[in-house]
């Protein structure tokens, strides 16, 4: 069960992708507040700042500038006061051994960028239904990428 309300930090540097994002997750059944960020270094600054509250969840790129999402995610994952953050790779790669790297680098899952806007919506939705279940188990190999495949999206009311 997804809380009454979710605070979700995307990091991304591509502008369209956080447009879409950010359309997508309105048009699902939840309240959530998003914070944008466009690099590491933008990500590694947010986090550490003592008057923001720490996202529920954290949606990350691999590719972007300053530093980049491995090195990022390698920070994140290292710190105590951080490291309990689920972190959601949201990248266009699909490279096995990409996937394999953040699976050891402790992130929760990983998807694949979607074309559709609609599956767009159910990866989102699935990634928040995951990473909202009670005690958050880290995932099986078997269930690290996210499809949307598995899920419906209820209807909004």
């Amino acid at each position: 069960m997804i809380p009454p309300k979710i605070n979700i930090l995307l990091a991304d540097d591509d502008q369209t992708d956080c447009l879409l994002f950010k359309d997508a997750l309105s048009e699902l059944p939840i309240a959530a507040n998003l914070i944008t960020v466009n690099d590491g270094e933008q990500l590694i600054a947010e986090l550490n700042t003592t008057k923001n509250e720490l996202p529920d969840v954290l949606f990350l790129d691999l590719n972007m500038p300053r530093k980049n999402g491995f090195a990022s995610l390698g920070l994140i994952k290292r710190s105590t006061k951080l490291q309990h953050i689920p972190v959601i790779i949201f990248s266009t790669t699909s490279e096995m051994d990409a996937i394999k790297q953040v699976y050891k680098e402790a992130a929760h899952y990983f998807i694949t960028k979607p074309v559709a806007f609609f599956q767009l919506k159910k990866v989102i939705y699935e990634a928040l239904t995951l990473i909202s279940k009670k005690n958050n188990p880290m995932p099986l190999t078997e269930n690290f990428v996210i499809t949307g495949d598995s899920i419906a999206i209820p209807e909004l009311k």
